[in-house]
């Protein structure tokens, strides 16, 4: 008989008494930090914002249902605020390599001054330069110099006139030009009277004719000249009026930024190039082409012939303190690293300076990006072009055209900006190891990582202290307050969902889900504050709208389609318990061992295996069976057993070594001819020495069988058999307790397979004497014997076979 009692039902589901938590609503409470329970990763956190030295990015391994990707920029946004604000960046126009804008560092508050400076100098300039070209002066001066080249031309013409009349020829102004035709009493000759001439005349005519047209031309190539002077002269005394002026106004500019050499600079270039194109401001202000095109719209458009002279400002944080913190979601390459816009002009893409876009490594410059790692490895091209910034150290912008080599339209190359940002990825620790092992440069480039915990030591204190938390969480989300005994059971949720009553989950993003549904339900009844009733639908709501399945898998063997026996006894058989998760729902389900044995030559034959449906961590459990039976039974006598194992009606892969002590105890059942008990289900792996080890999800697999037995009815016999070390890790659904406290349904734990054994056959499984035999009716003894017989009918089988050969 077993002396294995099934476990009271205090340990089964450690609860959380509300009276501890000193509370009556978490509108009591005061909020708690979002690490809590992160001491390691936020020192590494720390550590990361706070060495200045290249290479210090940080990678953050967090799932992302740990809610991490909210409370990682809340933390770095705390120490973002006790740091100086960024420079701020602008870019202006090259005013002699027009592709390459120049990117000009300002200190923070200076940017969006310099542009309205910008902007005043030419508002004031459109105002005073056209009034110096409307005065008497300015007329008089432009009309002698129209009249000196009106001059020169008619002179020009004047002397080409006298001559041609002298030879009775006539200057004429066609639409094609000029013409030159002979005249007689002062009308032009025409054609039918030229062609009656003699001869002789006719010659004379088109000789004369002929050089008079090499005049012509000479005359005629002095015109452009003449006029190029004109404009020259022009130039030259609106350049010499307009000077004054632009040097003024420009100089009042430089002024109010004097201690800003590079805005000095850009104020020296911008006044050559205004006096150049004075003319601008000599226009009516309307224009086509590019510059229409990329003219703001709105009240505040700014006159398009003037784009040349502003001041793209990328990067201005105005009156804002500390450093920024930058989340980005969709870390395409031009998201982070800027792009060039372009606009559609005639057919043709067109582009200035004005239109280069910031990204988000600009926005973070001297401060904080928050990246999830996943998103950014996913995207084309942005991976490498991070790396290549942070090698470089300076942001350069790219584009995905030009990366492939497909850009076919006329870009600029804007002058790369410093970097100054600690970059921080978000990811699961499987994206971090992968990144360790295929990229090379990803060490040399994040070298902290913080390990953020899953799990927190369950305490009377942490009990507390997570309570504030879910403070945090409804003050955050705008949700009702939770009365004590509602975040009695939040409490024990979270040890629920991190498999251990001796911890805490710290998967915030779970809480947080729970919280809100809850608060939708307390919503639904009319109330004002979030109850444990209220938490418990949340928790039996979620899992309905996930169990569709779990239902069918448990119908079928209700109905008896896979077949399952909770009653009853049989010889080499026993309910093995697995878990089966579908959408990150998780659910046990029982399935059924067999084992037969024969005399044989030692083979232990796992038949998942050799149809290739047995994993290499089932296949190693079975091994060890192997190893187990060889090592403790009829130790003087070759092996000579042959047994087979599987799992019945299993379709699918099998892996994992939590069924080997069911499978161990098969085989025993099976050897020892000694039926086992199948009200009972089995869950443990087992070692070589015969010790019964802890398995994961072990609440699970006690609730599947649970469901199982009360669909077909509960009687008392039932119950699962688990590991002694998995006591720790109950936290068993609220019926299954009530259950367990009505004498229902048992959960019993045991250490090694003796006890186990025990328990499933209601025989003890006996102990080798000072003579080294077991006991002849306890099952290790019907064990020892079976395997003896095994072999000593080999050894008679192999004599027989001898002595036949002999007589042959």
């Amino acid at each position: 008989m077993s002396n294995i009692e099934p476990l009271v039902p205090a340990v089964l589901r450690q609860r959380c008494d509300p009276q501890t938590l000193d509370f009556k609503t978490t509108a009591d409470l005061a909020p708690a930090d979002r690490l809590l329970g992160q001491e390691r990763a936020a020192d590494a956190m720390r550590f990361a914002t706070s060495i200045e030295r290249a290479g210090y990015n940080l990678f953050v391994i967090a799932p992302r249902e740990s809610g991490h990707h909210v409370s990682v920029p809340q933390f770095l946004g705390d120490i973002a605020g006790q740091r100086s604000p960024p420079d701020e960046w602008v870019y202006v126009n090259n005013f002699k390599v027009s592709r390459k804008p120049k990117a000009i560092r300002l200190p923070p508050g200076t940017a969006m001054r310099f542009r309205r400076a910008m902007e005043e100098l030419i508002d004031d300039l459109k105002s005073a330069l056209p009034g110096l070209f409307e005065t008497e002066d300015y007329r008089n001066r432009l009309r002698s110099i129209e009249g000196d080249a009106k001059e020169q031309q008619d002179q020009a013409f004047e002397a080409l006139r006298k001559s041609a009349e002298a030879e009775n020829i006539a200057i004429m102004r066609t639409p094609m030009g000029f013409a030159l035709a002979p005249v007689k009493d002062g009308n032009v000759i025409q054609p039918e009277e030229f062609n009656a001439l003699d001869e002789a005349e006719k010659k004379h005519v088109e000789g004369v004719i002929a050089g008079l047209q090499g005049e012509l031309e000479e005359v005629l190539r002095k015109v452009p000249a003449i006029e190029k002077t004109r404009r020259d002269r022009i130039r030259d005394m609106n350049t010499k009026l307009a000077s004054a002026t632009i040097s003024a106004s420009v100089a009042a500019t430089a002024d109010e930024f004097r201690d800003f050499q590079p805005i000095l600079d850009h104020l020296k270039e911008a006044q050559a190039d205004l006096v150049q194109n004075v003319g601008l401001f000599l226009q009516d202000g309307t224009q086509e082409g590019m510059s229409a095109i990329m003219a703001p719209a709105g009240p505040d458009s700014r006159d398009p012939r003037f784009r040349r002279y502003g001041v793209n400002v990328l990067l201005s944080d105005g009156e804002k303190e500390g450093a920024p913190v930058v989340v980005e979601d969709h870390p395409t390459l031009g998201n982070l690293l800027g792009r060039v816009e372009h606009l559609s002009e005639m057919g043709t893409l067109v582009t200035d300076f004005m239109l280069i876009k910031p990204g988000a490594l600009h926005r973070a410059n001297g401060g904080y990006i928050v990246l999830d790692a996943r998103k950014i490895l996913s995207e084309a091209f942005a991976w490498e072009a991070l790396k290549r910034t942070l090698q470089a150290n300076t942001i350069r912008i790219e584009s995905a055209a030009e990366q492939i080599g497909i850009a076919t339209t006329v870009t600029l190359d804007p002058e790369p900006i410093p970097l100054d940002v600690k970059v921080v990825l978000v990811g699961e620790r499987y994206l971090y190891d992968l990144l360790v092992y295929l990229d090379p440069d990803f060490s040399t480039l994040f070298k902290v990582e913080a390990d953020f915990e899953d799990r927190w030591a369950r305490t009377g204190d942490s009990e507390k202290q997570i309570a504030h938390l879910f403070s945090t969480i409804i003050e955050s989300e705008g949700l009702r307050p939770l009365d004590a005994a509602g975040a009695a059971l939040l409490i024990e949720e979270a040890a629920r969902y991190a498999d251990d009553a001796e911890r805490l989950s710290l998967q915030i993003g779970y809480l947080t889900d729970l919280l809100q549904e809850a608060d939708f339900w307390t919503g639904e009844a009319k109330a004002q504050t979030i109850s444990a009733a209220q938490i418990e639908r949340a928790i039996t709501e979620r899992i309905r709208r996930k169990d569709r399945i779990r239902e069918r898998v448990y119908e079928a063997i209700d109905r008896e389609t896979v077949l399952i026996d909770t009653d009853g006894a049989s010889v080499g058989q026993v309910n093995g318990l697995s878990v089966t998760g579908i959408g990150g729902f998780m659910f046990g389900k029982p399935s059924r061992i067999t084992a037969r044995v024969r005399m044989g030559s030692g083979k232990l034959i796992d038949i998942e295996r050799e149809v290739e449906l047995g994993g290499p961590l089932h296949s190693k459990g079975v091994m060890i069976l192997a190893s187990f039976l060889n090592a403790n039974y009829a130790l003087d006598s070759p092996v000579s057993l042959w047994a087979s194992l599987v799992f019945e009606q299993s379709y699918g892969g099998v892996d994992g070594d939590s069924a080997s002590s069911a499978e161990l105890y098969a085989l025993l059942s099976a050897l020892s001819e000694v039926p086992i008990r199948q009200s009972v289900a089995v869950t443990g792996s087992v070692n070589q020495l015969g010790h019964v080890q802890a398995i994961g999800g072990v609440n699970e697999k006690i609730e599947g069988f649970f469901d199982i037995c009360r669909m077909r009815g509960l009687t008392g016999e039932q119950g699962v058999m688990i590991p002694k070390s998995n006591i720790k890790h109950l936290m068993l659904r609220q019926d299954v307790l009530a259950a367990a406290e009505a004498g229902q349904f048992s959960i019993y734990a045991v250490q090694t397979i003796d006890e186990g054994i025990a328990v499933l056959t209601g025989r003890t499984a006996g102990e080798r004497d000072t003579a080294g035999q077991f006991p002849a009716d306890s099952i290790n003894g019907l064990v020892d014997a079976r395997l003896r017989a095994f072999a000593e009918a080999r050894r008679a089988f192999s004599d027989r076979d001898e002595g036949g050969r002999k007589d042959g």
